[in-house]
């Protein structure tokens, strides 16, 4: 295990243009398993080729386990890579698509065996190893990708959306396989993906990037609770946080934190953040005008505008269990709240995230 580690990190292909990557810093923690998450073009694929060698840094450095490994050859970094496409040779076995880099690095090939099927019995694939890569599917050539990379037993693993390819059931079992992975292993891993499903799941901290600079780092419940700025806010969570503007301020709240007063009032299935009410702190009513409904069976999502207030108009959305009330008809107006606790001021020249004024006066 290692600490990755960057300084003021930054790159530019062309001269006068705005960086791909600009003055990143950052460390991971031994054994991490980091996310970097962001849309595309932000940056983040880029920062995990430079750490990986395969980009050269415009300025800053590249600190592998307490060691400047800026001038270094991939291979020196002790480094293995998993990439979207698996790049799998497909003339050869899956055997020899694990030993390949065993070969490459020079060890005897007596020690081969042993590593192969040590490292595809960890992943489930040791029945495999006859096979060339048109006999797999999607998830086992992904795991034969991740076999090649550990058979090496690198201090750092950095994988690059391995999971894209995979269709959305395959994704979850696979999913859960690189998690119990990590868990079995410890190697410190960094992992690129746009899908903020995977990034909530699978990351101890997420490193969330857009135009090249980072945004927000923290744990899971950190970035989405405690979303640092505006692009933070609404990158994460489907649907994104409710945010509305007022003068120099912008409030945001959760859709699932704004709910129907009527829950109050003993109905059953109440979420639980409203069963803690007493310790939530008081509630900030206002009107909610309906404009559609989307009924998900387990959940139903609530489109409307605020109605009265310093915030009339503004369009919100509301989640709620699908027991909780009936439907909504479009054009009908309910009362509905938001607790104090959950609201969250933004500038709104800035877009970051401020103390600002109590949240109740802010609403009124």
């Amino acid at each position: 295990m290692a600490i990755v580690e960057t300084r003021h990190l930054t790159k530019v292909f062309k001269q006068g243009e705005l960086g791909a990557v600009n003055d990143v810093s950052l460390a991971t923690e031994e054994g991490e398993f980091l996310v970097f998450l962001g849309p595309s073009g932000s940056g983040k694929t880029t920062l995990l080729r430079m750490i990986a060698g395969l980009e050269t840094p415009t300025s800053g450095e590249i600190r592998i386990g307490g060691r400047v490994v800026n001038d270094l050859t991939p291979r020196e970094r002790r480094i293995a890579m998993v990439f979207q496409s698996y790049a799998l040779y497909p003339h050869l076995t899956v055997y020899k698509n694990i030993a390949f880099p065993l070969k490459a690095q020079g060890i005897p090939r007596a020690e081969h065996r042993k590593k192969v099927e040590w490292a595809a019995g960890l992943l489930g694939i040791g029945r495999l190893l006859d096979r060339k890569p048109r006999e797999l599917s999607g998830g086992e050539r992904q795991r034969v990708a991740l076999a090649r990379a550990i058979v090496r037993e690198p201090e750092v693993f950095l994988l690059d959306e391995p999971l894209s390819n995979l269709d959305a059931k395959l994704r979850a079992s696979a999913r859960e396989e690189l998690e119990r992975f990590h868990e079995s292993v410890r190697t410190t891993t960094i992992y690129v993906t746009h899908d903020q499903v995977e990034a909530m799941a699978m990351g101890d901290r997420i490193v969330v990037m857009n135009f090249g600079e980072v945004r927000q780092i923290g744990t899971p419940a950190e970035v989405y609770d405690e979303p640092a700025d505006t692009f933070v806010a609404t990158f994460l969570g489907s649907p994104p946080m409710n945010l509305v503007e007022r003068d120099d301020l912008i409030v945001g709240f959760r859709p699932e934190h704004f709910f129907p007063v009527a829950v109050l009032a003993g109905r059953a299935a109440v979420p639980e953040h409203l069963r803690a009410h007493d310790r939530e702190g008081p509630y900030v009513p206002i009107g909610l005008r309906v404009t559609h409904e989307e009924y998900l069976g387990s959940e139903r999502v609530v489109y409307g505008a605020l109605d009265g207030g310093p915030f009339d108009g503004k369009k919100v959305i509301s989640r709620m269990p699908s027991t909780l009330v009936a439907r909504y008809e479009p054009g009908t107006v309910h009362a509905f709240a938001v607790t104090e606790r959950h609201l969250k001021l933004y500038d709104r020249a800035t877009g970051k995230r401020t103390a600002g004024r109590p949240p109740r006066e802010v609403w009124r």
